[in-house]
């Protein structure tokens, strides 16, 4: 918690809480199973690693994820700065990119629920659920499916 100018290869971590209130965090290789990873976190990247837990990266800033597998309920929610390139979702992954804004997500495989939005774009293999709801702050996320 709170550090800064962090750089991980090979992590293996089944705690709670890991990556909180951090700064410039470069994460490789990692298998992190955890709850509230990276929350409260500004300028984070995280390159071919495995992400389950509740509530990733929420009121994060600058986040970036590339190649990486993502499980766990509600994920990157209430962000600002998310882009993922290349990144897969575990089915039971759910309202996923809540209050999130600034989005540039391309994702392999399937998503399969994705809750109000703000802004950016999301691009999967195919998408699940998409829900606006009375809650929605924004409906300015360009969301599509890959054509073949």
């Amino acid at each position: 918690m709170f550090c800064e100018n962090v750089f991980v290869d090979g992590l293996v971590s089944d705690s709670k809480y890991v990556f909180q209130y951090c700064k410039n965090v470069e994460v490789h290789n990692a298998r992190i199973t955890t709850k509230d990873s990276f929350w409260e976190c500004d300028n984070v990247s995280v390159f071919d690693s495995v992400l389950d837990g509740e509530y990733l990266a929420w009121h994060s800033k600058n986040v970036r994820l590339v190649r990486c597998h993502i499980a766990g309920e509600q994920p990157l929610c209430y962000l600002d700065g998310i882009t993922l390139e290349d990144c897969t979702f575990d089915s039971a992954c759910d309202r996923a990119f809540e209050d999130s804004k600034r989005i540039d997500a391309t994702i392999l495989g399937e998503i399969s629920e994705i809750k109000n939005p703000i802004s950016g774009r999301i691009i999967a293999d195919k998408v699940g659920k998409v829900t606006y709801d009375e809650f929605a702050k924004g409906h300015n996320t360009i969301i599509t499916e890959k054509t073949a």
